[in-house]
Formats: structure tokens, sequence, C-alpha cells
């Protein structure tokens, strides 16, 4: 109220400031022309004043009062507006500004009210973790120097918790610094989580009053573990594999969904009714066939939580008969056989010296072409790294065989005659000749292959000569000899020996020829008999002419005698 003289005044004024900022007020009053002084004062809460400060408008000089907790603080300008630095909670008082003539005092007073901002909230005293149906405290959410006290408020997800029993408590308290007058507000929720809230943000906030109104502060978001018991349990092998094979390692990890999840378990084994109690794994080491079956794990305290797999252990077996070095002689007959026994259909391959064979081998009657490292492969395709070989080395072993054959050169200089030698191991051959003839190339051999090679000579003999062939081995020595007529005297060539490789064609070509001189032998005595018949004809006209011919000659020379008798 603005008083003249000691009756009128101003209706109320209130200045809002904030903590820490200057407080101003106007005086609000128009400065009468016979002004003697200016004065501010304020009230105590019994109501008697206090002055702070003095300004004359004859001297314009400016008088603070000695009032401590104003000192260096206030500023009076010429139109009598105060102003105080550094608001404190305890400047929210009744200030009056006076102004004063020779014969009224004129009053307007000001309510300053100050405002401090509290601290950000946050979320103090956090539990560690939350279980379900369990009302546990979750922690304390904390503001601090406020001015006036605030509200705090709690959020799941971004929406208001609001006091439920037995689910949701909220204990709100607050505390005043007598030092600062500021405020501490304190509010703890105890709650009841559920499996719901896994992974769900919880915040608070703070709603205060400042110098524009209303306003709010968010706390940082808090998410909290939250135990709940396990309700089922799941039992893998690892490592994952597609197929397992016997001299694998298998680990079983049983697992429980939950949280914290059980650190230990009961394995089953197949065929074993009481469980194995070990941590979350069980290894078995180096399998066997017989380790197929069903595997199972439980809760040690709750078997009924069960969870089971099935494990097939494959195997692949291989038996070879006969196997490793086997020596034969030849024109045997040797039967081979390669078994298999697999947990699945296997793949059997057959290789003989590295090469493929179409079919698996079998002898009758055994050649040197036979000999050889064969191989009896096989594979399950769908299990890696399970696979067995066996390999049977075949030794073909044959005595010495001697076939010999000279061939004239066309030049008719020289003779060629070659030692043709059949067997295993390699015969040795060995060369003797009786007589005289110059040898003009000797041993001379062709290369070793399936058993066979040949050696050859070359002669120019001056007189009917002997060679003999000696080819031996470990199993005998044989001997062959071949007589040689001299250079100077034609005789018939042998042929040569011919290859297996060519044999078959040749013999096809035998078999050829053979018919043609079959069809050309028919076709001459056809033609042979026709002619006879003909022939036969020819001379018998022939006889019949010649009869009459002779009787003619005898008639003559009878004449010719009757005519000398008559003479």
């Amino acid at each position: 109220f603005l008083f003249k003289g000691k009756g009128e005044c101003l209706g109320w004024y209130t200045v809002n400031s904030a903590y820490g900022d200057t407080i101003i007020m106007p005086c609000r009053l128009d400065v009468p022309q016979n002004l003697m002084f200016g004065k501010w004062k304020y009230e105590k809460p019994d109501g008697s004043p206090v002055f702070i400060a003095f300004r004359s408008s004859t001297k314009k000089s400016v008088q603070y009062d000695d009032v401590p907790e104003y000192k260096d603080r206030l500023s009076l300008s010429e139109n009598y507006t105060l102003s105080i630095s550094n608001a404190r909670i305890s400047d929210e008082k009744r200030f009056v500004c006076m102004l004063v003539t020779e014969d009224n005092v004129f009053e307007a007073p000001t309510i300053v009210k100050v405002f401090k901002q509290p601290s950000k909230p946050e979320i103090v005293s956090k539990a560690l973790f939350l279980e379900t149906e369990q009302l546990k405290k979750l922690g304390d959410c904390i503001s601090e120097d406020s001015y006036p006290d605030g509200n705090i408020t709690w959020y799941r997800n971004g929406k208001v918790l609001h006091p439920l029993e037995g689910a949701v408590v909220i204990i709100f308290k607050k505390e005043m610094d007598p030092v600062t007058q500021l405020y501490t507000m304190t509010s703890t929720l105890e709650y009841k989580t559920t499996k719901a809230d896994i992974q769900m943000p919880f915040t608070c906030s703070v709603t205060y009053y400042g110098p524009s109104g209303q306003k709010t502060i968010h706390s940082e978001q808090a998410v909290f573990d939250i135990y709940y018991p396990t309700e089922q349990v799941t039992i893998q092998v690892l490592p994952p594999k597609n197929a397992i094979k016997e001299g694998d390692n298998i680990t079983l990890k049983c697992l429980g969904n939950g949280n914290p999840p059980p650190e230990e378990f009961l394995f089953y084994l197949p065929g074993q009714p009481e469980g194995i109690r070990s941590s979350n794994t069980y290894t078995l080491t180096d399998v066997r066939r017989n380790a197929t079956g069903d595997y199972k794990c439980s809760l040690i305290d709750k078997k009924s939580m069960i969870a089971s797999t099935a494990i097939t252990v494959h195997y692949l077996d291989l038996s070879l008969n006969p196997s490793g070095e086997v020596t034969r002689q030849i024109g045997d007959a040797l039967p081979v056989s390669c078994t298999i026994s697999a947990s699945r259909n296997a793949t059997v391959v057959w290789m003989k010296d590295n090469i493929r064979l179409r079919s698996s081998p079998s002898f009758s009657s055994l050649h040197y072409q036979d000999a050889g490292n064969y191989v009896c492969e096989t594979a399950l395709q769908e299990v890696e790294g399970l696979k067995k070989r066996e390999s049977l080395t075949l030794i073909v072993e044959g005595k010495p065989q001697i076939k010999m054959t000279k061939k004239t050169d066309p030049s008719g200089l020289s003779k060629t005659i070659i030692c043709h030698v059949e067997g295993f191991p390699k015969p040795a051959i060995q060369w003797t000749i009786t007589g005289s003839g110059s040898v003009i190339n000797q041993t001379e051999e062709s290369p070793y292959i399936n058993g066979r090679y040949y050696s050859k000579i070359i002669i120019s003999p001056e007189e009917n000569v002997t060679l003999t062939c000696t080819a031996e081995n470990q199993l005998e020595r044989t001997v062959n000899s071949l007589n040689v007529s001299a250079i100077s005297i034609p005789e018939h060539d042998e042929a040569d020996e011919i290859s297996d490789e060519n044999r078959e064609k040749v013999n096809d070509q035998a078999k050829l020829i053979v018919g043609i001189v079959v069809g050309l032998l028919l076709a001459a005595l056809v033609a042979g008999v026709v002619y006879w018949l003909y022939m036969k004809k020819s001379k018998t006209a022939s006889k019949h002419v010649n009869k009459d011919l002779g009787n003619m000659e005898e008639n003559k020379k009878l004449e010719e005698n009757n005519h000398k008798t008559e003479a």
C-alpha cells in the first residue's frame, strides 16, 4: 500500500528472481517535486523495519546501512530502483520503498520470491538384480538444491508408476539444508518385477517451480537385470556336426532358460538310469559305435525338467582278403574280396597303380600284367573324414620261358638271332656261340614289360654255328639253342615273337586270312570238279577219233603191202 501521510498505499507487487541472479525492485512511486530523500527497508517476521539504503535528493549521495547480509550487495539508482546481487533464499522478504517530503511519506511494498532449480535427478542405490514375483527395492531417486521443494515421479518405459499394494511402493521425503535453505528430495521405489520387465527402462523426474512457472527434469534411464527361474531345458552337441564318427570327441551342453542360468545339471548316458552330476558341459572322448543312443540332461533339483537328443556314431569297416604282399605263380587262380561293414551305404573304389578300375579285380588265371599295387578304398560321403583303405601288392612269378628266332638281313650279309624270354623275377640272359663268325652287335635288349623282354645279336657266320640262349632267375635256369647256317647258305627265317598287345589283333587277322583261304580253296575245289568232268568227256571223244585214225593207217599199210606182193 502507498501511504500518503500515514493513511494511503499502493497494492502488493512481487518480484521473482532465480537463485544467484540480481534482484531488481523498481520503487513504483512518482518522485514528488519537493522530495527530500528516499529510503529502502525490509520488514522482519515480527514486523519491525530494518533500513538498508538512503539517497538524498539534494546532495545526490547514497548511503547503505550496516546490515551484514547485504554488505556489498546493494545498489540504489537515481530513480530509486534497488538492486540486490547474488540472490539468496534469505532475500525472500517484504521490501518497502519510501519517498519522504517535508509533509508526507509515500510507501510502495515489494514481495521478493527466490527460486532455485534442483539438480538433475539421479537413480542411486540401484538393485543389482530384481527377482520375479518378489517385492524388492529398485533404487532411490535423488534431486538436490531445490527451492522451493519439488515433487518426484517414477516411470516404467515412459509411463507413470502409481502406488499399487504389494507391487509398487513409493516413499518420498525431503530435507532442507539449514545453511543454504535448499531442499533435497528423495523418492524410494519398491517394485515387484515380472519377465515383462526384461530390458525395460526405468526413469524418474523432479517437478519444481521457477521464476517462469512449473518445470520438469528427467533422469537417465536405468535397466535392471531380471532374475527368473528356469522353465525349459535344452541339450546341444558341440561342436555341431552333421555326423559323428568313431574316434571323435563329443561335448554335451545343457542349457536352462532361467536367469541366471543353472550352473550344474544331471547328464544321462544311454543305458544308464543314474545321472552324472556335472557343470553345464559333459565330454565323451574317443567314442565308439556302441555310444549311439539317446542322451539326456535335467535340472538337479527338478529332474522332471529334462531334455534329450539322439546321437549316431557312424562307423566304417573294411576287410581286404588277401592283403599286404602276395606272391603267386603265373597261371594260378587268386580270388580277391573287399568286404565293407558301415553304419550306412558306402561307396567302394578299386585302384591299380593309382589308376581307377572299372570293376573289382578277379583272377582265374594270373598273367604277368596282373602284378601291381591294388587298393580297395571306401568312404561315407555324408560323414566328413570317414574313409578306409587297404592294399594288396600282387607279385606274379614264373620260371623263364625261351623262344628263339632268326632272320636274314635283306642284304644277305648278316643274320639277326633273337632270344625271347618270359618270366619273373626278371631273368638274366646270356649268349653262347659255338662255331666261327663275326658278332656285329651283341646284347641289344628291349624294355622289360609285363614279364617279357628279348635280347638279340647280329652275326655273320662263316660256317654253320649254334647259338645258345640261357635265361635264369631265382626260380630256374632255362637253356635253348638254335642252329644257324653259314651266311652263304640260304635258310628259312623264323617269325619274331609278337607282343601281348598285338597278339589279339594278329589272332583276328589270322582268323580273317584263314576264312579267305578256306573260301578260295572251296572255290578252287568246285572249279576243279567242273574241269575234271569237262576233261573226262574230252578224253572219251578223243579215243574214238584215234581209233578211227588207227584203222585208216592199218588199211593203208595193208594196201601198200598188197602192191608190193603183186609186184
